[in-house]
């Protein structure tokens, strides 16, 4: 009998489990349709939600920097910093895996812009090429700069300090 009660509960456990991936790939493919929808809104030169999902760095650039900060949230920082520097190789764009970033931002012709570890990026930003969200300490603790919601950093902007 004790047999039959631990195969119910690995059963259970799976389901859970199972239920537990299901609502979060729900969730990203629901932030993840936002976040082309905001591409869509705030590029006139966009065409489809094909070509922005396939072709827009940027986005594929936030994408990553979701995986890497899950990473680095869990403290699996190695991880998260080899996730950050392949997106870095294939993006041109360099996002610390500790930044926090707010939802549907957006970085138009993205290369060479850098986030910091500390920055926090609001809601509804939108990011043009060249930026950089630096620092200015060499201090542990808050050191990058903090972006409201709805802010548009021009391009070739440095942005430093807390």
């Amino acid at each position: 009998m004790l047999h039959v009660q631990s195969a119910t509960s690995r059963k259970e456990k799976s389901k859970a489990a199972l239920r537990r991936v299901a609502t979060r790939s729900t969730r990203a493919i629901g932030t993840m349709r936002a976040d082309i929808a905001s591409v869509l809104e705030r590029d006139p030169a966009a065409r489809g939600t094909a070509e922005v999902a396939l072709l827009y760095p940027g986005l594929h650039a936030v994408w990553a920097h979701r995986v890497s900060r899950a990473l680095w949230a869990k403290g699996a920082f190695l991880p998260a910093r080899t996730v950050s520097q392949a997106a870095r190789f294939l993006t041109g764009i360099e996002i610390h895996p500790g930044a926090t970033l707010g939802p549907r931002l957006f970085i138009d012709h993205g290369a060479g812009v850098v986030i910091g570890e500390t920055a926090e990026v609001g809601a509804d930003v939108t990011i043009y090429h060249g930026v950089t969200l630096g620092g200015t300490s060499l201090r542990h603790g808050k050191r990058h700069p903090t972006i409201g919601d709805r802010v548009t950093i021009g391009a070739g902007a440095k942005v430093l300090g807390n």
